[in-house]
């Protein structure tokens, strides 16, 4: 058996193609609009192009690097592209790059003080300076999960665990008090799947009316805790969101923790997305009442130019969260944990396993500033609010909710169309739009009709890409209904 056998690719060798591959990735950051922004493969496509039985022996790097472009990128939907408008945009900055390429080298598993001590001190720290940023108070521990799915579902699990009749953790939902979860109609799809996962099933889950803006009804909120208490509910936990999948729409929080307050209620706040535009003072105002909350979650990932994943989650009652997940086998018992003040990670969340995701968000924070963040923040909602005064403008489209921030919800209307009509053609809009390659857009169903979704968050959109993607709709809808 050779040495190369035995061992890793020589120093040498990993030195020369990594000058190849960072080198690629400079190209491809710099130059993104020559791909295609959404995937051009049919289903099974790409796993018919790749061989059926794994190599019996090593092949040599240069090969592997091009069946990247041969064979991959094909399939790559571009999210890192300019004109990605759908969903939430999101952004692998330079800096963010670098710090996952130094992640991945060091390699380390941060489920314990001990196991790697920068990991979880830089994340405690990168957190903070993070708090500090979006204005939450001090008092709140922050801990990085990778998604705001993950993090929701822990904060629903230490409500649960604050709930003092029963003995969820050791007993289960058998005898249990049947609990009641509360979110509005506009929640991410992820509480109620963090209830069916909990026991709490999606009966447990009551879905609060909005107003007219997309908001959750306080007042809705506030009678239906009292009709479910008739009824032998015991009410636990009230998600709030900032930011709203669909419309990025902001519950009215103070109302809302003033009524979870009263009625002894956990209340998380989902602000996954819009959370991040509070680290410019001017939108300070969207994590108003936030303070008063027992957990919140917020994404550098979606909006914070921080590779994907990494979602920090903040808890105002971490001795809760630790109640309901804490479990200490012998083997990872430390003098470290049992005698000082460090704090082990593992204990606040379902996973052991924990990568060094604080590394990259504080390569970011620090490389770009919080001004710099704020000043790019502030570009791309200058950039929404642009786009929803052209749709305003245009009398052959209409937006169907309100532009808080830099996500606008529109649909095309041109005139002598019924409401089912008006899907079918947005629907085909969308589809000719994402098919050009040009730019890539969603869509959701806002009061049952069908609307187009432009978000605005890449740190490489600018202006002209906003422009070409509304010249590429208008010229769209021409070519579809030539009497518009």
């Amino acid at each position: 058996m050779t040495a190369r056998a035995r061992g890793d690719m020589p120093p040498e060798e990993f030195e020369e193609h990594g000058r190849r591959a960072v080198a690629w990735i400079a190209d491809y950051l710099a130059h993104p609009e020559r791909f295609p922004v959404l995937a051009r493969v049919a289903p099974g496509q790409i796993r018919e192009a790749l061989p059926a039985q794994p190599p019996a022996r090593g092949e040599p790097m240069e090969a592997i690097l091009a069946d990247v472009e041969r064979l991959v990128l094909p399939g790559i939907t571009h999210w890192n592209h300019p004109s990605f408008f759908a969903y939430f945009a999101i952004t692998g900055s330079g800096p963010g790059i670098l710090g996952e390429l130094l992640t991945a080298a060091l390699n380390v598993n941060g489920m314990l003080w001990k196991t790697s001590p920068a990991a979880t001190e830089l994340e405690e720290a990168v957190l903070d300076w993070l708090r500090q940023m979006v204005g939450l108070p001090e008092g709140f521990m922050g801990i990085i999960m990778d998604t705001a799915s993950v993090a929701s579902l822990c904060a629903i699990a230490a409500a649960r665990e604050a709930v003092s009749e029963h003995r969820f953790r050791d007993e289960g939902a058998a005898g249990g008090p049947r609990l009641r979860l509360y979110a509005s109609e506009q929640a991410h799809s992820s509480i109620e799947k963090a209830a069916i996962v909990l026991g709490i099933g999606r009966a447990g889950l009551r879905k609060i009316p909005v107003d007219d803006a997309f908001r959750m009804d306080p007042q809705a909120l506030r009678r239906a805790i009292a009709e479910d208490r008739r009824a032998g509910w015991r009410p636990f936990c009230v998600v709030a969101t900032v930011g709203t999948t669909s419309t990025t729409s902001v519950d009215p929080l103070p109302a809302i923790a003033a009524i979870c307050e009263a009625e002894g209620l956990w209340l998380h706040v989902d602000a996954a997305y819009a959370g991040i535009a509070a680290i410019a003072p001017e939108f300070r105002w969207a994590l108003a009442g936030a303070e008063a909350a027992d957990s919140v979650v917020i994404n550098p990932h979606k909006w914070l130019f921080t590779p994907l994943d990494c979602s920090a989650f903040y808890c105002r009652r971490p001795d809760v969260l630790r109640a309901a997940f804490s479990l200490v086998p012998e083997y990872l018992r430390t003098a470290e944990a049992e005698r000082t003040a460090v704090r082990d990670l593992m204990d606040y969340g379902v996973q052991l396993g924990r990568r060094f995701r604080a590394l990259k968000l504080w390569m970011v924070i620090r490389y770009f500033g919080w001004e710099g963040l704020a000043a790019r923040i502030r570009e791309h909602v200058r950039l929404g609010q642009a786009l929803a005064a052209w749709i305003d403008d245009d009398p052959l489209f209409e937006r169907l909710a309100p532009t808080p921030f830099s996500t606008v919800c529109f649909r095309a209307r041109p005139p002598g169309l019924d409401e089912e009509a008006l899907d079918r053609l947005n629907a085909s809009l969308l589809d000719a739009v994402n098919a050009s390659g040009e730019a890539y857009l969603s869509h959701t169903r806002l009061q049952g009709r069908y609307a187009l979704r432009v978000a605005i968050g890449n740190i490489r959109t600018e202006e002209r890409h906003v422009h070409a993607v509304w010249e590429l709709i208008r010229a769209t809808l021409r070519r579809l209904q030539p009497a518009a």
